[in-house]
């Protein structure tokens, strides 16, 4: 089950771009405690590339400590070449959440979009912006690790619902935090 005193490590996989995000809850608010893009050079072969995704990954979970794992469920996509490559770091993401004894959940796009907007099918500035609001972000996160920051915002939101009272219906913590982020954005 989910320790709520460690981190949730959101990823957001991909071969040239692998979003990362890591958000830590909290007496009640949610924070980030980083994110950003892990990136790798289109000149290298294949299994470089993949070395250095998950050589990036395992030194990430090694500086955040994360106690649980989001990964973003690969779907279809109509780039075959792109769904092979983002199946492959979310592959290596699992691996390496294995070997440090992480549990892993993975949420479809929607999913995680409906978590963090109200909407599953907001679109990616709606999500940044959201992200931004909900963790008090001086700045709008880039797209990538928006994504993966929305995973673990999502995570750790599914977490704490499942934790409170059956008389709550799901969801309504979250949507506590979005109206407290949109009051906060409002009192500026």
């Amino acid at each position: 089950m989910f320790d709520q005193t460690g981190p949730v490590l959101g990823i957001d996989p991909g071969l040239s771009r692998c979003g990362y995000g890591a958000v830590r809850p909290g007496g009640g608010e949610l924070s980030a405690v980083a994110f950003g893009v892990l990136e790798t050079p289109t000149s290298l072969e294949l299994p470089e590339r993949l070395a250095m995704v998950e050589a990036a990954l395992t030194q990430l979970v090694v500086e955040v400590g994360p106690s649980a794992m989001a990964v973003e469920r690969v779907l279809f996509q109509a780039n075959v070449r792109t769904a092979i490559s983002v199946g492959q770091v979310s592959g290596l993401a699992l691996a390496v959440a294995s070997r440090a004894g992480i549990p892993v959940t993975h949420y479809s796009p929607n999913e995680v979009k409906l978590a963090v907007t109200g909407y599953g099918a907001a679109d990616k500035a709606q999500v940044q912006e959201m992200v931004q609001r909900l963790l008090g972000l001086d700045e709008t996160p880039k797209p990538d690790a928006a994504d993966a920051l929305a995973l673990a915002l999502c995570h750790a939101s599914s977490a704490r619902t499942r934790r409170v009272a059956t008389a709550q219906p799901p969801g309504r913590g979250l949507e506590r935090a979005v109206a407290a982020a949109l009051a906060r954005e409002g009192s500026r």
